[in-house]
């Protein structure tokens, strides 16, 4: 691994701890100004916000076992960590959405006064401190699932919180009650919408499907397109990581005129067009008389 891709790492851990720090915080406010101004959306809010601090020390947690060095007993280290911590968040996000739903209903019935005052000003600080988090993890969001994952909860914490915002003016203005429940329930199903393509992917990662963003076509196309590769059999791609990605091929090439050069060419191909770094290779003259990993 480079020492680009380390760098990468430790700044996303110190992200999960500055993120952990400001959402402590938020659901600290948010709850007691939730329970002084009798409002169900805070309340949810700072629900949530207690669920995304859970899913950002699992994060964290899996970004940093994922640094850990192979051992005789985990080869690969512990890498997969960071897949476990996405499936959990998803699970997580899930979890919150029922909460929410749930108590929302229940004061659909049994609507309360709110001081939309404070549950106007207390919502806006908490969407300060969600969008700063979020960005903390924008940048990774495209190369990691469990950066993604982290991403996606503090987008979402926003959410809520706007609705949050909204719910209070509409009650400050008309003095309806149950806009409070109604939002609450209209941002458990945004969270439950966009947690489910967190957990496909999280899931199916765990299950060692291909990545998205690689076609397995595509790879054996490439591969096939060396110069001197007949056919390619047995070929394996699977997520080592949320960022890595592993390959195992037997390429049949009874033309090559050096095999090195073909291991050589065709490990930069698959790191050059398709981000795998870990590949094993076994290069047969027929079938397997001379074979080489």
């Amino acid at each position: 691994m480079s020492g680009h891709a380390h760098h990468h790492h430790d700044d996303f851990t110190r992200a999960f701890a500055v993120g952990i720090v400001l959402n402590v915080a938020i659901v600290a406010v948010e709850a007691f100004f939730g329970f002084l101004s009798n409002s169900m959306a805070l309340l949810a809010d700072a629900g949530h916000n207690l669920s995304d601090v859970l899913s950002l020390v699992v994060g964290w947690a899996g970004a940093v076992m994922a640094k850990r060095s192979p051992s005789p007993r985990f080869t690969y280290g512990l890498k997969k960590a960071s897949i476990l911590a996405a499936l959990t968040n998803a699970l997580l996000l899930l979890v919150a959405v029922g909460a929410i739903g749930a108590e929302a209903v229940r004061r659909l019935f049994q609507p309360a006064a709110a001081e939309a005052r404070t549950m106007i000003w207390v919502a806006a600080l908490a969407i300060a401190v969600n969008v700063a988090t979020a960005l903390l993890f924008a940048r990774g969001r495209e190369h990691d699932l469990n950066v993604r994952a982290a991403f996606q909860h503090m987008a979402a914490d926003a959410a809520v919180s706007a609705a949050v915002v909204f719910a209070g003016v509409v009650i400050l203005w008309t003095g309806q009650r149950w806009v409070d429940p109604v939002m609450s329930l209209a941002v458990a199903g945004v969270i439950l919408w966009s947690s489910l393509s967190l957990m496909r992917e999280s899931v199916g990662m765990s299950l060692m499907a291909v990545p998205s963003g690689i076609e397995l076509d595509e790879v054996e196309d490439a591969l096939r397109g060396l110069p001197g590769v007949e056919t390619v059999h047995d070929l394996h791609v699977w997520p080592l990581s949320t960022t890595e990605t592993a390959l195992t091929a037997h390429l049949v090439a009874p033309k090559a005129k050096s095999t090195d050069a073909l291991l050589q060419a065709s490990r930069r191909m698959l790191h050059d067009r398709f981000g795998i770094e870990h590949c094993t290779l076994q290069i047969e003259r027929t079938h397997l008389e001379d074979t080489r990993c």
